[in-house]
């Protein structure tokens, strides 16, 4: 099941842009290939089309030959862009990240090993541990492709999204470049956007995200992921109007595109319109077993006094994390927002946060959500340095705006406060967050309240 933080909205172009290996390989066919993790049946709104028998097609003759001992690891290559290709647009995680692990460690496993077997694995390898969080082995990995391939835009553009997790920002401005040199398309575009947001470049930011979304084909998962996230862009600088023609777009090129459907449900919530916004978001979940529309919906009953079905939808999203996690899925940050924002249980949100943040202390979003949840806490001093360190790179996300803000405000540092909140409202009057009630009415003080 799929998570909507961020970066990771761009590991899932390595693999539909990839080129399978085509030279021979004779690796022996073990045992162990005579059982094949299976390929699911796509629901009914997925299995339409011409993609669906592509799959499909292309998952027999990697199964006929894996079985047959003919060109095994290119077999197993091809059965692995099938799973990573299935997760992403089923939200099967569980089942299929685990099984692009199980034939790309066979090749790798295989010895000798022709090198363009080898990058192929180790190029989607990456691809899949960035999908499952383990960004630390992700970044091994592509560094041992690139040692292979320094050339390709693809394990480049793993080294990227491994560095931006990891919070090696300045490394990951230097791989970006050398991708776009390589190859200016879709997915160095969207690269380049993501970091120039990070940097505070709102504007460039949003033009590079237009290039990628522009650069992709209309129809294709991976053009409608783009505008998806253009469509994010806009609404978290408050351009909802923008934003919603994105998502319908998206919609329009790509029929039944769930998380275009749960983007615009958001909007319908912001607008009153609660009935109409349920009835998208359960759409959207019977197409797709999606993490983050289960939450959207866990919201809205506890928004519309519904305490039963929030109850009933937050029991599922627990049994949905611990699927996530005992398939290798690291979901710390996902306990944590969700202990933050739906329960408040500060003091469980702390615990998978602060095990993030050893894993990945650099991290701006990992630090913004540590000082949110020291200043829930109460913990001014220690909600300060994360806040500082997330603000390293001068980022103008409102939400961190916002938080810095307050521990300000709650420091006596009025005049900081003031600058801080003005700026993040001015940026997004919208805004809904856990702090944005405190912060509207602290703006809506006198002036002389929030100065020096």
């Amino acid at each position: 099941m799929k998570s909507k933080f961020t970066l990771l909205i761009f590991s899932f172009l390595f693999t539909l842009f990839s080129c399978s290996p085509e030279s021979e390989n004779t690796a022996a066919k073990t045992a162990d290939d005579a059982d094949v993790p299976e390929l699911l049946q796509r629901g009914e709104n997925l299995n339409k089309g011409k993609e669906w028998d592509g799959v499909q097609n292309q998952y027999a003759n990697a199964v006929n030959d894996l079985r047959a001992g003919k060109n095994v690891n290119n077999a197993r290559i091809k059965l692995a862009e099938v799973y990573m290709t299935e997760a992403r647009i089923t939200g099967e995680h569980g089942h299929y990240y685990p099984a692009a692990l199980e034939v790309l460690q066979k090749v790798k496993a295989t010895e000798p090993e022709p090198t363009d077997i080898r990058f192929q694995a180790l190029m989607h390898l990456a691809s899949v541990q960035l999908s499952q969080h383990d960004f630390r082995s992700a970044l091994e990995t592509a560094k041992e492709g690139m040692a292979i391939s320094p050339y390709n835009a693809q394990i480049v553009g793993a080294l990227v999204d491994a560095y931006v997790e990891l919070g090696e920002y300045d490394k990951a401005v230097a791989a970006a470049d050398k991708m776009i040199q390589i190859r200016p398309d879709l997915r160095s575009y969207s690269r380049v956007s993501y970091l120039r947001e990070i940097h505070g470049d709102i504007q460039g930011s949003l033009e590079a995200m237009s290039m990628a979304a522009d650069a992709g084909y209309p129809g294709h998962e991976q053009t409608a992921w783009t505008r998806l996230t253009l469509g994010e862009m806009l609404a978290r600088y408050g351009r909802t109007a923008e934003a919603k023609s994105q998502w319908e777009l998206a919609l329009a090129q790509r029929e039944d595109y769930s998380f275009a459907m749960a983007a615009l449900a958001d909007l319908e919530i912001q607008e009153g319109n609660y009935e109409k916004a349920e009835e998208m978001l359960q759409r959207a979940a019977a197409i797709i077993p999606e993490f983050g529309y289960y939450v959207q919906l866990a919201h809205l009953y506890k928004d519309t006094d519904r305490p039963e079905k929030a109850q009933e939808m937050y029991d599922e999203i627990l049994v949905m994390l611990e699927d996530d996690v005992n398939s290798g899925h690291n979901m710390n940050l996902e306990y944590a927002d969700l202990y933050l924002n739906f329960d408040e249980d500060f003091d469980k949100a702390f615990t998978y946060a602060n095990q993030e943040f050893a894993k990945r202390p650099k991290n701006i979003d990992v630090n913004r959500m540590m000082a949110l949840i020291h200043l829930k806490k109460g913990n001014i001093e220690k909600a300060r340095i994360h806040i500082d360190e997330a603000s390293r790179t001068g980022a103008k996300y409102p939400d961190l705006l916002t938080t810095r803000g307050m521990i300000a405000l709650a420091e006596g540092n009025k005049k900081a406060a003031k600058e801080d909140l003005e700026m993040s409202f001015k940026i997004n009057p919208t805004q809904s967050g856990l702090l944005a009630a405190d912060a509207k009415a602290a703006i809506g003080k006198p002036l002389g309240m929030l100065q020096k």
